[in-house]
């Protein structure tokens, strides 16, 4: 499946493979309109500043799905120690690690190693590993009854799933009470900007509000080891990707990081060179929002390479809805030319059917 100039990258969905077209030209540095950097300030003014920043963010939206933000007020000295933290785990013995392995939890907390994913199966095992941990009523200040709400779903927040994880890590100093912190500032911005992509969707900016009282929440801490090779210009051959080409699963991701690496796919089928920017975040759409926005949103395909000796670390956090909550195409992305493309599904059922194709792949390689 390809032609003169241009190859094909295979997706997962869970109606059969999609392709996409791909050039294969080197990555180009994106332009201003394809990835902006949005200021965040407007996000706390009036009602007029916010629907301003939500045009903004509608714009960025409906062309590439990516875009920086500035000014979003998570403290850079919290997303340094964050990253000391991350630095100290992934360089520990594997032997250290793997006492926080993720094979103890039944609900994907915790560690992983070197080539034990591979999000793309056209594509190599993903060189990286990852330290991952998801939402928690214990860790979430909003919640007034946590008690309650474990309660109310004992199975996706058990005391021992939560407490092998943390039990793994007890040697690191201040290791949990970082990366939580880190985790509570960043559902607290996305909780914000969720507000803004409704206003973005010519909703009210409360839509939403139902839905995220205690919506999937994933943080994850990535090392992508440097390539062997990389000091003469080349590249190890049985290492090809840091994590093969995708879109994510959710709705929108907030991602920090340090070295280039990120390649973001465009709107002309261009891959584009997503480099950090300083004092910034990425943001970009997820499945589940691209389907709820009948389209109108663009869930992008993107992946990472490290060709470099040194390692690259990065650090995404993943927002989802209310795990039961039923979403279905909003009505402002509807009308008689433009019919539902989509019918209402759960999040966590998404999620869950998303992650349970992946693994049934995964099985039958």
């Amino acid at each position: 499946m390809a032609s003169e100039g241009y190859t094909h990258v295979e997706l997962l969905t869970l109606s059969g493979p999609e392709y996409r077209r791909v050039s294969k030209a080197p990555p180009r540095i994106p332009t201003a309109d394809e990835i902006p950097i949005i200021n965040l300030t407007a996000i706390d003014g009036d009602l007029n500043s916010r629907k301003q920043l939500a045009a903004e963010v509608r714009a960025a939206s409906q062309n590439t799905g990516f875009f920086y933000i500035r000014n979003h007020g998570i403290p850079e000295s919290l997303i340094k120690d964050a990253l000391s933290q991350a630095q100290a785990f992934f360089a520990q013995p594997e032997a250290e690690k793997e006492k926080a392995s993720i094979r103890k939890s039944s609900s994907f907390n915790g560690y992983y190693g070197v080539g034990s994913t591979q999000v793309n199966r056209t594509e190599s095992k993903d060189h990286k590993e990852t330290f991952s941990f998801g939402y928690n009523p214990r860790n979430d200040k909003t919640v007034e009854d946590v008690e309650s709400l474990i309660a109310s779903n004992p199975d996706a927040y058990k005391d021992d799933d939560h407490d092998a994880m943390w039990e793994g890590v007890k040697h690191l100093p201040g290791f949990q009470k970082t990366l939580i912190e880190f985790w509570q500032c960043r559902l607290a911005l996305a909780r914000k900007l969720i507000r803004i992509f409704a206003l973005a969707l010519c909703l009210p900016e409360d839509y939403f509000d139902k839905m995220i009282t205690h919506p999937g929440a994933d943080s994850n801490m990535i090392h992508y080891p440097g390539t062997a090779g990389c000091e003469e210009g080349g590249i190890d051959k049985e290492i090809d990707v840091g994590i093969g080409s995708h879109t994510d699963i959710q709705c929108i991701t907030l991602l920090w990081q340090d070295a280039p690496g990120l390649q973001v796919l465009s709107s002309n089928d261009e891959w584009l060179d997503a480099r950090p920017i300083p004092g910034t975040l990425v943001v970009n759409i997820g499945d589940f929002l691209q389907r709820l926005s009948n389209n109108t949103f663009k869930s992008t395909v993107h992946r990472v390479y490290n060709k470099q000796v040194t390692s690259r670390y990065s650090m995404p956090f993943f927002l989802g809805f209310n795990p039961e909550a039923v979403c279905e195409v909003v009505p402002s992305c509807i009308s008689e030319e433009s019919p539902a493309l989509y019918a209402p599904i759960s999040c966590g059922q998404w999620h869950h059917d998303r992650r349970a194709l992946a693994r049934a792949r995964k099985a039958a390689a």
